[in-house]
């Protein structure tokens, strides 16, 4: 059974009487995920806090979370940032990640997700897409699905953010335009299909944010 909330035991809950959109209901909901709900739900490593200008990135060979740099233009990330776990994308990184969340977080937080589309972009590492995700815990987002269900205008600041955020550091974005959660979804079959083929580590020592 599926609630609003993702596959999470369901049926324990109702066989327990608890609302499925009570606070209890919530709690077990958001923290009781299973390794056969990926795609549908995602652990998002924030890097980057909702209205912050700097630009942390996780450091994957140190296992650590650096400042790369401060954004040179007068804007701040409208959402949190960060990576999906045991992923693989085609710039060699992590699948990125949009969370819709009512509250900042911090970085190195963990947040269980849901994917609703994805922004496809092209900067000058090439092609990059970016997964819009919600956070299955916070209820104001909880029982978002599919981009429809998202304020139209804040899709538009995003996909300005994305267009405006380099321009003084004289590098190229070009937003091609969102897509829907099915598409996010298979982006993160095939990129997680890329990182379960990659060989351990030489030295025996775990992959980071594996």
């Amino acid at each position: 059974m599926v609630g609003s909330f993702g596959r999470f035991h369901v049926p324990l809950i109702a066989a327990g009487g608890l609302d499925l959109h009570s606070v209890d209901a919530l709690r077990v909901i958001a923290m009781s995920p299973g390794p056969t709900d990926f795609p549908g739900i995602v652990e998002v490593v924030v890097e980057i806090p909702r209205g912050s200008r700097n630009k942390y990135e996780y450091d994957e060979a140190a296992d650590v979370f650096r400042l790369d740099r401060v954004l040179a233009s007068a804007v701040h990330y409208n959402f949190d940032y960060g990576f999906i776990t045991n992923t693989r994308a085609g710039d060699g990184d992590h699948t990125d990640a949009l969370l819709l969340i009512d509250e900042p977080t911090f970085p190195g937080c963990r947040v269980w997700a849901r994917p609703i589309g994805g922004l496809e972009m092209r900067d000058d590492k090439g092609e990059d897409f970016k997964v819009l995700c919600v956070a299955v815990a916070d209820p104001h987002q909880s029982h978002v699905e599919d981009l429809d269900q998202v304020r139209p205008h804040r899709l538009i600041e995003i996909e300005h953010f994305f267009n405006t955020y380099k321009l003084l550091e004289e590098k190229a974005t070009d937003v091609v335009g969102w897509r829907d959660a099915a598409q996010a979804r298979a982006v993160l079959v095939a990129d997680r299909a890329t990182w379960d083929a990659e060989p351990a580590p030489a030295d025996g020592r775990p992959r980071g944010h594996g």
